[in-house]
Parts: structure tokens; sequence; C-alpha cells
């Protein structure tokens, strides 16, 4: 398993344990590049998540797409395989489930 392949696994099991809707775009060539790496739906509240590992960095498309998502009002992490992003990432999704429901 990859670095990159563990960090996502970690994540997905932090996504299962908090009982959130997720699923991770197809990267075959046919979507549009830059997409993030998981797309999460928390008590109504949107967020996308770019799992990085290592000293990897996002791309100028990836950058570009986790803008567009902030701009519309959507939360867009980049989850890197530490402590504190895991730690990072719990806090999100507390707070998106916790906020008042629209």
């Amino acid at each position: 398993m990859t670095p990159e392949a563990k960090t996502k696994a970690h994540i997905k099991r932090i996504l299962d344990a908090h009982s959130v809707y997720y699923f991770m775009p197809a990267a075959n060539g046919y979507g549009r590049a830059g997409i993030p790496d998981f797309i999460v739906c928390a008590n109504g509240r949107f967020l996308a998540i770019e799992a990085k590992a290592g000293r990897g960095q996002t791309t100028a498309l990836q950058e570009r797409e986790l803008s567009r998502i902030r701009a519309n009002g959507g939360r867009a992490l980049v989850v890197y395989d530490d402590e504190a992003h895991f730690d990072l990432l719990i806090k999100t999704i507390t707070e998106m489930k916790n906020a008042p429901s629209f």
C-alpha cells in the first residue's frame, strides 16, 4: 500500500466512525482533473478532502478545485498523514454535524 493509500484508509476510518456520507470520485481520466479525493456531506454541509502523504503537494488543478469549493461556501481540506491533520478533520466533521440544520 502506498503512503497516500494509507492516508486515504485512515481518512475512511475517520469518516466511517463519524457516520457521514462520502464517496471517492474515480480518478481514471474520465472526470474533471483536480477533483478532491473525498466528497463528504455531514448534516447537509459539504466538505472536500484532498489526501497527501509525506511532502506531497497539491497540484495547480487541485488548488483550483479547492478554491472554487471554498468560494462557493463549501469546506475544503488538504489532509496530510499526521495526527494534527487527522485531528483537524475530526474537528471539522464534528463542527459540521453540530451546526444547526438548514
